[in-house]
């Protein structure tokens, strides 16, 4: 059995602490029909075509952005360029609804290749303890990639916490 601890930290708006509700699903349609018109505007001013599908789960708006030919997104897909995007969409949902946006946006697969990415890290953190580390720490990260990685130790059977503060604030994985 795992052991997954992510609590609140810095990072974390007060408006996403446990005592908030979740927010409705018509909330969640909101901010996922708001998201899109942002990055329909953005996707238009750079000239990219890009499909978007806009879906609600655990809480959170979605928001996938695909193309047919995935060149055409390449650049926007870029871990860095994601995350830069995501928040300014997050802000963009903010100003029109007064309420913090939990919202993920995928552009051309991101999320699905960090999430291999993070896969590969805890199967190298798993091979180190399993050599004898009695630990491994992986690099910091944002809440959501650590709860990607909170979620693959669990299924591989081992334990991961999460530790440090802010932007240091990291997963360490043990036995």
């Amino acid at each position: 059995m795992s052991n997954v601890t992510d609590t609140e930290t810095p990072e974390t708006p007060v408006a996403e602490t446990a005592d908030q509700d979740a927010p409705t699903a018509s909330q969640l349609e909101q901010e996922g029909d708001i998201a899109a018109d942002y990055i329909e505007e953005l996707l238009d001013i750079a000239d990219l075509d890009g499909d978007i599908e806009i879906d609600a789960r655990g809480g959170r708006a979605y928001l996938s952005v695909t193309a047919g030919e995935q060149d055409s997104l390449r650049i926007l897909s870029k871990p860095d360029t994601v995350s830069a995007l995501q928040e300014l969409t997050r802000i963009a949902v903010q100003t029109k609804t007064g309420a913090f946006s939990r919202l993920i946006l995928d552009i051309g697969g991101s999320r699905d290749a960090r999430a291999a990415e993070l896969a590969l890290l805890v199967d190298r953190a798993i091979e180190r303890i399993e050599a004898g580390a009695s630990s491994a720490a992986l690099p910091p990260m944002s809440s959501y990639e650590r709860k990607l990685v909170h979620d693959v130790v669990s299924e591989r059977g081992f334990t991961s916490e999460s530790e440090g503060e802010g932007k240091d604030r990291h997963t360490v994985i043990t036995r």
